[in-house]
């Protein structure tokens, strides 16, 4: 006799409330009835949580039957169709994945990468910014276990140890570097949306010394930007002022670059004197530039196309994880519920949740990296 395997199941839930352990209770158990209990737990948490943050976890373990809990400290909460920036409560997601080898680990002094985990699946990675060193973590993981997605984000809520915390049902050790989780039978699609858009055209690097771009074509570096600048329309030309990136290509291998194809970074100054650029990452000789506008429309379109194509190409996910800068939101768009808004429109009332983030990750070419000014959305299939 044939036997069907055990159904995958999510189930997302918002509650905006002060500290209230009935809520809690409610909503743990509401989506145990939706799953039938958890393989594993994400919430998001408000700051003012932390007192009550090992009840927290205990609530959730007892009445929602969760073997694993995994968090951070937020100021906003990402659902379904819903976001809510700086307020108390917590968005929480339940996966009931049976079957499913999950591992998790806290990141502190004496964490090391397993190596023994299968090169499926994808990762998710919740940071404290005031802690964690993403960059060299990142780089491991990327030669570990190259092409393997990581999606994720770091904490928010605060700038100080506080109001900064991730958590973990083994241990409420809330000062550790960040929580590290694998899911190596979930495949993991996603989209990393940073919100620009081309301008001008692409140019080969050329001269470049550690972090500063001396040159680019054969020209000095400022002043191709300041030619971009100026050759852009009237209304772009007023919005442009502080919202210029470095786009670095992430990969060359590419007859012609379009936006996706490039890792968007800050210039952190200009000289119009020696003509460098500083910019916040290490770029190379021979590695594309483009420069980037970061705007709202530019914001909306990205996302918008980024979400229809995962749809047409995979289909509707399970859940979907949403780390969204928190320079993003309305402070941004002007409106409510953007991000999660698109994502509700285009694939319909999946469930998610997350968060607003200090910086966001997930894979650009195959290498997964740390963002700025991104909505990174990790789809489970």
């Amino acid at each position: 006799m044939t036997t069907s395997p055990p159904q995958r199941r999510a189930a997302s839930c918002i509650r905006l409330t002060k500290w209230d352990e009935q809520a809690v209770i409610a909503a743990a158990r509401s989506l145990r009835e939706q799953t039938g209990g958890a393989s594993l737990a994400l919430v998001f948490v408000s700051p003012d949580w932390r007192p009550h943050l090992r009840e927290l976890v205990e609530i959730i373990q007892v009445e929602g039957h969760v073997r694993r809990v995994a968090g951070c400290s937020t100021d906003g909460m990402i659902g379904t169709d819903q976001e809510d920036e700086e307020v108390s409560g917590f968005s929480l997601m339940f996966l009931n994945l049976p079957g499913e080898d999950i591992g998790s680990w806290i990141i502190d002094e004496t964490f090391q990468i397993p190596r023994d985990r299968p090169a499926t699946g994808g990762w998710l990675l919740l940071g404290n910014p005031l802690r964690l060193n993403a960059q060299a973590l990142l780089e491991d993981l990327n030669r570990i276990y190259p092409g393997v997605p990581l999606y994720g984000g770091l904490a928010s809520g605060g700038w100080d140890t506080e109001t900064l915390f991730t958590l973990h049902h083994e241990s409420m050790q809330l000062d550790s570097a960040g929580i590290a989780i694998h899911l190596p039978g979930t495949v993991i699609h996603g989209i990393v949306s940073q919100g620009c858009q081309p301008i001008g055209e692409p140019y080969t690097i050329t001269r470049v010394d550690d972090d500063v771009v001396l040159g680019v074509g054969g020209r000095r570096a400022y002043d191709v930007l300041v030619e971009t600048f100026e050759n852009l329309p009237e209304d772009d030309q007023k919005v442009a002022h502080g919202n210029i990136m470095a786009g670095l290509a992430a990969s060359e291998y590419r007859d012609e670059f379009q936006r996706g194809d490039f890792l968007v970074r800050n210039i952190l100054g200009g000289d119009p004197t020696t003509g460098a650029l500083k910019i916040g990452a290490s770029p190379r000789v021979g590695q594309t530039l483009q420069f980037q506008l970061r705007e709202k429309d530019a914001a909306d379109e990205d996302l918008r196309l980024r979400s229809e194509a995962l749809r047409s190409r995979e289909g509707t996910p399970l859940a979907m994880l949403c780390f969204s800068c928190g320079g993003r939101g309305q402070q941004l768009f002007g409106v409510p519920n953007h991000d999660a808004g698109i994502l509700a429109e285009t694939f319909g009332p999946v469930p998610v949740a997350g968060f607003f983030c200090n910086g966001e990750f997930g894979p650009v070419a195959g290498l997964n990296f740390h963002h700025g000014y991104t909505a990174a959305v990790a789809a489970l299939y």
